[in-house]
C-alpha cells in the first residue's frame, strides 16, 4: 500500500509541471527570423527551457546549381549568400577560382578589392549593430546608419551598376576602374562616416538601458565556440583572435596596418562592441588601400575567363572568338582541389572547390558562418528570457541566405 501511494502522489506533480511549459512558435513568421527560420520554444513563464529548430524555408540548392553553371556564371549565385555583405562573397569566390588556374594578379586589384570588402564589412556590421538596438525598440540609431549604408550602395553602384546583390568584379579582376563619380563618392565617405559613427557609439556604447540589456545574455565561452566551429566577430567576441585577413593573408592584407578587436564574455554586448571596433579598423583600411592605390590595370591576364573590351570585339576576330568562348561557358579549368577562405561580413566564408578539368565545377561546398552559429543557437538561449532571444539572434547577425544555401 505504502508504494502504491507513492505512486499516486508523484504523478499528479509530474503531470502538472509538464503543464506548466509552454511551447511558442519563434518564427518563421517573426521578423527577426527572415520569415525563414522556426524555432519551436519551451518556456516556463518567460524562461527558455528547450528550443528546437527548423531550417530549410529558403533552401535554393544552390552548390547543386553550380556544379552545373560555367565558373562565372556562379557570381550571381554568391550574392545571395550573406546579402548584407555580397561584394565579400563574390571576391571570395573570384579568389577561389584564380587559386585553381594560378592568375596573376595585379596589385592594383588586391587594393580595389580591399575598399570594396572593407566597405561591404562596414555596411554588414552597420545593419547587424543597429538592428541590435532595434530589437529593443530603439529605432533611432537604425534608421540613423541606413543612411550611410545607402552611400556605400551608391559606390557600389557606380563600380558595378547594381547596390544590394551585386555581381561586382570578375575572375580575373574589375570589369571596369574606378569611375571618376566613384572616387568622389569613397572621398566623400570617408570625410564623413565618423562624425556619424561617433554619434551612433555615443548613444548605444555607454547607455545603461541598453547594457543592462545586452551584457550576460546570450554569452558562449570561447572553448565551446571553438567546439562548433565559431569564427568571425562572435569568435572574437569570446576573446579568440581569429581573422582570416590574418592567418591566411590575400588582396595583399599584409600591407595593411590593422588591429584585430577582441572581447571576453562573447555575450551580445561584446558582439556589438567587437562589430563597432572592426567598423573603425576597416575605415583605416579603406583610407590606406585608397592613398596608397596603385597604377596599372583593373585586371589580371587571364584571357580564359576576362571578357576582352568591347572595341576589340567589333574589330579583332580573335578577341570575338575569346568573347564567345567566355559568354558560351567554353573555358576548361585545369584538374585540382582547392579550398579558399575570405573574412565575411560575420565569419569565414570558404569555398572548397573539386575540379574534373571540365567546365564546370565537379563539386563545390560553400562554408557559411551562419549555419554553424545558428547550431548553438539552442544552447545560447535556453536558460534566458524570451526578449533576449530575439537580441541574441540578431548579435549572432544570422542571414538567412546564407544558413540556408
Amino acid at each position: 500500500m505504502e508504494d502504491k501511494k507513492k505512486d499516486i502522489t508523484i504523478e499528479p506533480t509530474t503531470r502538472v509541471n509538464e503543464q506548466e511549459l509552454t511551447t511558442l512558435n519563434f518564427g518563421p513568421i517573426h521578423p527577426a527570423t527572415h520569415g525563414v527560420m522556426q524555432n519551436i520554444l519551451k518556456v516556463n513563464g518567460e524562461t527558455i527551457v528547450e528550443c528546437d529548430q527548423t531550417i530549410g524555408y529558403i533552401h535554393r540548392a544552390f552548390e547543386k546549381i553550380a556544379e552545373h553553371r560555367p565558373f562565372y556564371q556562379i557570381t550571381p549565385l554568391t550574392d545571395r549568400l550573406n546579402y548584407c555583405s555580397s561584394p565579400i562573397n563574390n571576391i571570395g569566390w573570384h579568389l577561389t577560382v584564380e587559386k585553381l588556374i594560378q592568375a596573376d594578379i595585379p596589385k592594383r586589384v588586391d587594393y580595389m578589392r580591399v575598399i570594396i570588402m572593407e566597405l561591404a564589412r562596414i555596411s554588414d556590421h552597420l545593419v547587424c549593430n543597429s538592428v541590435i538596438a532595434a530589437d529593443m525598440g530603439a529605432l533611432t540609431g537604425f534608421t540613423y546608419v541606413f543612411q550611410w549604408r545607402e552611400k556605400i550602395y551608391d559606390i557600389f553602384e557606380e563600380v558595378c551598376g547594381a547596390r544590394l546583390t551585386t555581381n561586382i568584379g570578375r575572375i580575373g579582376g574589375f570589369e571596369r576602374d574606378f569611375n571618376p563619380a566613384a572616387h568622389k563618392k569613397i572621398k566623400a565617405f570617408l570625410q564623413g562616416f565618423s562624425k556619424m559613427f561617433n554619434e551612433f557609439k555615443a548613444m548605444l556604447e555607454r547607455n545603461r538601458i541598453f547594457m543592462d540589456r545586452t551584457i550576460g545574455v546570450g554569452g558562449i565561452s570561447a572553448e565551446r565556440a571553438l567546439n562548433y566551429g565559431f569564427t568571425g566577430p562572435n569568435l572574437r567576441a569570446c576573446g579568440v583572435d581569429y581573422d582570416v585577413r590574418v592567418m591566411n593573408p590575400y588582396c595583399s592584407y599584409q600591407d595593411f596596418d590593422f588591429t584585430i578587436p577582441i572581447g571576453s564574455a562573447g555575450d551580445v554586448y561584446d558582439r556589438f562592441m567587437v562589430r563597432n571596433r572592426e567598423i573603425e579598423e576597416s575605415l583605416k583600411m579603406i583610407k590606406q588601400a585608397y592613398d596608397n592605390l596603385p597604377e596599372g590595370k583593373h585586371y589580371g591576364e587571364v584571357p580564359e575567363f576576362y571578357l576582352p573590351p568591347k572595341a576589340d570585339v567589333f574589330t579583332k576576330m580573335e578577341a570575338l572568338i575569346w568573347h564567345f568562348k567566355i559568354v558560351m561557358g567554353e573555358s576548361d579549368v585545369p584538374v585540382g582541389e582547392v579550398y579558399h577562405a575570405v573574412e565575411g561580413g560575420n565569419g569565414e566564408l570558404g569555398f572548397y572547390l573539386v575540379s574534373d578539368g571540365g567546365r564546370a565545377a565537379y563539386r563545390l561546398h560553400f562554408r557559411r558562418p551562419c549555419f554553424i552559429y545558428y547550431q548553438a543557437f539552442p544552447e545560447i538561449v535556453c536558460g534566458g528570457m524570451i526578449s533576449d532571444a530575439v537580441m541574441t539572434m540578431s548579435s549572432l547577425n544570422v542571414i538567412a541566405g546564407e544558413l540556408d544555401a
